[in-house]
């Protein structure tokens, strides 16, 4: 159990997030290392981002129960570069807090998760998406609608039909 705060740079305050679970979570396939956090009545997220290889946490002055970092939160629903404290019931489990997201965050690898953004974009910037809408338009730009198209064969179907139950 914790108590979570995020820095209100326009206040200059510290503003609470929620009370809850600090929870790090690893992906299976990936391997990496995501920090969530759950509000304990509402279960609404108060914290959500990845442990990077170059974040680091500090112990917060004055105060042995709390240590700060900084992150790119998507707690809100977009990225956001956010400083962070959290605030535990007792010191050991702050330093255990700690210990574990710096070992964490030095076995990230460094790098890795550059590259595959940079792959990600590339293939996000070859695709395509187009509406059958806009292909519709696109043919009758060119003067022929494939509603128009259908209604002809079937004209002509029928017309073929008659002409051969009349012979």
């Amino acid at each position: 159990k914790s108590k979570l705060y995020r820095f209100d740079k326009d206040g200059n305050q510290w503003k609470e997030r929620g009370a809850g679970t600090v929870k790090l979570l690893k992906h299976k396939q990936t391997g990496k290392v995501r920090l969530v956090m759950r509000q304990s009545k509402t279960l609404k997220i108060c914290a959500n981002h990845l442990i990077s290889s170059g974040m680091t946490v500090q112990e917060h002055s004055g105060n042995e129960k709390s240590c700060l970092w900084h992150a790119t939160d998507f707690s809100d629903g977009e990225l956001k570069d956010e400083l962070f404290c959290v605030r535990f019931a007792s010191i050991e489990n702050c330093k255990t807090f700690m210990e574990k997201f710096t070992e964490i965050a030095e076995s990230q690898q460094v790098g890795k998760e550059s590259t595959e953004g940079n792959e990600a974009a590339g293939l996000l910037k070859n695709l395509s998406v187009e509406d059958k809408k806009s292909e519709e338009k696109a043919k009758e730009e060119e003067g022929e609608s494939p509603a128009k198209e259908d209604k002809e064969t079937k004209k002509e179907h029928e017309e073929e039909k008659k002409t051969e139950a009349s012979t």
